[in-house]
């Protein structure tokens, strides 16, 4: 684990990521991808080929894995409206909450903390995951990668979230498990810790600029705990 002087003192709010950081959800890609591929007659991929694809939204994830395999773009329309019958169908089966998860977030609600969850999967297939896995109890706010303009890498996504928190950047922490996270942090103004865990499309994650690493949600709480509103005078 790494902890730089860039964490703050204070904190007021946390956004979280999704695939990757709370939930393991490569089963699920695997699962629609293939239905999907077979659907249109092409080629499978392998689950380990799909992993460093995730973390860009579907639009990219669909392109890409077309790419893969050597499918023609005009393809995409209905690759895409394939793949969200399918997705939508099987979504949560085949995904693990990670360890550590619920009790992390249990231990950033205690602290006093706002939740947000921000993702670049499409919001109908996020709430429902998130409902699924017990954990939308935890989330003030939950975004989905279509509700803005731009996703992640770039900021707006998490400022147009610490709007809704009504909270500033520079006190509100980015949990992520990629560089796209880190990157969309650092550009909004925002602290990141990433898990060392999840889909950092096939790089490894420590050589991320970033302000810390945890190895769980719980660490993760752990490190931020002092500059939490409950830990203040």
């Amino acid at each position: 684990m790494r902890v730089t002087s860039s964490l703050p003192g204070r904190l007021d709010a946390a956004i979280i990521d999704l695939d990757g950081t709370l939930v393991d959800t490569l089963g699920d890609f695997a699962v629609a991808l293939d239905l999907m591929l077979g659907e249109l007659s092409l080629p499978p991929i392998e689950a380990r080929e799909i992993e460093p694809l995730v973390g860009k939204g579907s639009e990219h994830l669909i392109r890409s894995v077309l790419a893969h395999v050597g499918a023609v773009p005009p393809l995409y329309e209905q690759a895409w409206q394939s793949y969200q019958r399918h997705y939508l169908a099987i979504n949560g089966n085949h995904s693990t909450v990670y360890p550590g998860v619920v009790e992390g977030l249990q231990a950033l609600k205690d602290c006093g903390l706002k939740l947000a969850c921000l993702t670049n999967k499409p919001t109908n297939f996020a709430v429902p995951l998130l409902q699924a896995k017990g954990l939308a109890e935890f989330f003030e706010v939950v975004f989905g990668g279509d509700l803005f303009e731009r996703k992640k890498p770039d900021p707006l996504p998490l400022h147009k979230t610490c709007e809704a928190l009504a909270t500033s950047p520079a006190r509100t922490l980015m949990v992520g498990d990629s560089s796209n996270d880190a990157r969309a942090a650092r550009a909004a103004g925002c602290p990141v810790i990433l898990v060392t865990y999840g889909y950092n499309h096939g790089e490894p994650v420590r050589a991320v600029d970033a302000d810390g690493f945890a190895d769980s949600l719980v660490q993760a709480a752990a490190m931020i705990r002092p500059a939490c509103p409950a830990a203040r005078p």
